[in-house]
């Protein structure tokens, strides 16, 4: 269910997680009543799957609706014909010669004109390609491998031949198995770390590299941090075809990564056969391992020296054996620990532990002795109960990454939506090799909190909450500081508090994505230098002058956000070349915006326009030269927009079209086709 509200970008219902499965399917039947969609489960292989979730669709699934179902097991495809004369099994073949070659070329020849295969290579290509037997995961796992390698004959023969003898027995692990064996030494971890997380599962990129950090996997040089060396491992991984990119931002940076499940099969097994990683339930080895991943956690108990396996209750067992058996810890992860409440204080006898993170969890108060963990690099509270630090987190001073924020569902549109945390004794300053700083509360009495921070010198990103219109000055004071800053987000105290940035005469040159909320009234000059910035949204800022001059020229900026009276004017006008870059543009709750503007040759590049209720708009003039268009998402739009807008350019585009109403408090989502008819019949009227 929460995945069906999230693909729809809606609102997904707080106590969705606490209803019981009958209430569920009921939900899920009434969701799905009616619409067209296409549901994919990947990767089945219970046999009853298809017996259990059917009744979770409506009756008229096959006018509606299609379902997809992957699955390696013959019984799996058999059961579901059975359980439905609907079900239509389709058994994927093998590649063609031709679709295994052109696959193999795309793969290992990007950077060649055209993908063409060099004629040097031509007769060892075919012939990798040919014993490969039509197996795609066979092909993209070899050009992985070859993507490393100089495209010299010599090169791809040594290759060849070592591939021989496994590509001869057809079998995909063993294919698979030589991409791991081929990886460098400081990769191999890397990559067989994927393992400690569940099966088909998106790794968020800062869990993962921080991760990889704290392991030591991520060699250190001179003139680049850790975490740009680890996103270089990744990069590696990904171009070796061994991690797939799960989730891409709007910028094209990679956001989720996952793994195929083969490959997830041969790190499981390496993993064993080095006493890698302890993976419960499911693992069968004993002795001594490194480290432990517990799966379904809320159904499994670990107690004793060596772990062992039972039913019952998990979490304080297991801080128990941590503290008492696991001296050497350097990662302890609880991200979304079902009924985690609290850290015991022995927690800070765990002197190597340099990742801890109670992310998702009910957490609510950090024991004194964290004051102890004088190695701790990364601190995760984001989402839990934690808003008060103890005083000794000062002394953590090897602390990289430390975000302490949780978001209130019912305020989602409220500036104060998301509480930071506070700190009521000075020493934040002391921790100098902060990265990452999210979200900080500056309305502490009896603390100069930008004393502090204007300490923290190598900050890449930086997010403040509950400014006062009297903190401005002392703000800019510590951004012009921070020249490694990449990210800001800033909000005042309220909605009319006004965020006072203008005195800010050397802004962070690397700063690329920049968050407004609060009242400015006028758009500080020094955004408009800020060379690489990718991202700015703007919130109750109420700009009484068209924020789009100050903003067109920015040579790199690819997201812009005007929203919740971010603009107080009536109109706002997209001038002929501007925003050459931009690719997704959102105005969200523009109270007085009237017109908007698109001039022929702006906005050449955007792909997404997301409107939302503008109570006062009605028209929308230059559709017709949004030439790369894929989305346009029309929210709640006044029924004086709907009667008087042209839609005939967008009829001609290839976007998707989406209108959204709530109606009876459910939301309704209709096609333009269906808009257009609605238009027609209300002028006729």
């Amino acid at each position: 269910m929460k995945k069906f509200y999230q693909s729809r970008k809606e609102f997904v219902p707080m106590d969705i997680s606490e209803l019981d499965e009958i209430t569920v399917i009921t939900k899920l039947r009434d969701y799905l009543n009616g619409k067209s969609y296409i549901v994919m489960f990947d990767d089945v292989w219970n046999k009853h799957f298809w017996g259990h979730i059917k009744n979770a669709l409506p009756d008229e699934n096959g006018k509606s609706g299609r379902i997809v179902i992957t699955t390696r097991l013959v019984d799996v495809a058999n059961s579901c014909k059975i359980s439905s004369s609907l079900v239509h099994i389709h058994h994927l073949q093998l590649l063609s010669p031709k679709t295994a070659w052109k696959l193999f070329c795309n793969k290992v020849f990007q950077s060649e004109p055209k993908g063409h295969c060099p004629t040097h290579l031509d007769k060892l290509s075919h012939e990798l390609v040919e014993k490969c037997q039509g197996l795609p995961l066979a092909i993209v796992a070899i050009a992985g491998l070859l993507s490393t390698k100089n495209n010299t004959t010599s090169e791809w023969r040594k290759l060849l031949t070592s591939l021989s003898s496994e590509l001869e027995r057809t079998s995909i692990k063993e294919i698979l198995s030589l991409s791991y064996s081929d990886l460098p030494y400081h990769l191999k971890s890397c990559f067989l770390y994927f393992g400690i997380f569940p099966e088909d599962y998106s790794v968020r990129y800062g869990r993962l590299i921080r991760q990889w950090i704290a392991e030591g996997f991520v060699n250190s040089t001179k003139d680049k941090s850790l975490e740009d060396v680890a996103e270089e491992y990744l990069v590696e991984l990904i171009n070796r075809s061994l991690v797939q990119v799960f989730e891409v931002d709007f910028d094209g940076k990679a956001k989720c990564y996952r793994i195929h499940d083969l490959l997830r099969e041969i790190i499981l097994d390496k993993m064993e056969d080095i006493s890698f990683c302890h993976v419960l339930p499911g693992s069968n080895f004993q002795g001594i391992t490194r480290r432990m991943s517990i799966v379904n956690s809320s159904h499994y108990v670990i107690t004793g020296h060596t772990p062992e396996i039972s039913h019952g209750e998990i979490l304080n067992p297991l801080l128990r054996t941590v503290i008492t058996n696991f001296k050497l810890l350097k990662i302890l992860d609880f991200e979304d620990a079902p009924n985690l409440d609290h850290l015991p204080e022995g927690i800070g006898s765990l002197y190597h532990l340099k990742y801890l993170s109670v992310r998702g969890t009910r957490v609510g108060l950090l024991p004194k002795s964290i004051e102890n963990l004088e190695n701790l690099e990364t601190l995760d509270l984001k989402e839990s109960f934690v808003f008060e630090l103890p005083v000794g987190i000062k002394r953590l001073c090897k602390l990289r990454h430390l975000l302490a924020y949780h978001s209130n569902e019912k305020e989602v549109y409220h500036i104060n939506s998301q509480k930071g945390f506070k700190v009521f004794n000075r020493g934040i300053g002391w921790l100098k090799a902060m990265q990452k700083l999210y979200f900080i509360e500056a309305n502490v009495v009896g603390v100069d909190i930008f004393e502090e921070l204007s300490n923290l010198t190598e900050l890449r990103k930086l997010g403040m909450k509950k400014l006062r219109s009297a903190d401005g000055r002392k703000l800019c004071n510590c951004l012009q500081k921070m020249n490694q800053l990449e990210s800001l987000d800033v909000a005042s105290v309220s909605e009319d508090e006004m965020l006072d940035l203008e005195s800010i005469s050397s802004p962070p040159q690397n700063l690329q994505r920049l968050y407004l909320k609060g009242l400015l009234r006028k758009l500080p000059e020094w955004i408009t230098r800020l060379e690489y910035l990718v991202r700015i949204r703007i919130y109750w800022s109420k700009l009484e002058d068209d924020p789009l001059k100050a903003l067109k020229n920015l040579p790199s900026l690819l997201e812009l956000g005007i929203n919740w009276d971010g603009y107080y004017g009536e109109k706002l006008q997209f001038e002929e070349g501007a925003f050459p870059k931009l690719k997704v543009l959102r105005l969200w709750n523009l109270s007085r915006l009237c017109l908007l503007v698109m001039e022929d040759g702006t906005l050449c590049n955007l792909e997404e326009f997301d409107i939302g209720p503008t109570p006062q708009l009605k028209e929308v003039t230059g559709f017709q030269h949004l030439r790369n268009i894929k989305e346009v998402y029309f929210d709640e739009m006044p029924t004086n927009f709907l009667m008087l807008q042209n839609f005939q350019s967008l009829q001609c585009s290839r976007a998707n079209i989406c209108f959204s109403y709530i109606i009876d408090g459910e939301r309704w989502r209709y096609g333009l086709e269906e808009v257009t008819k609605l238009q027609e019949n209300m002028r006729g009227q």
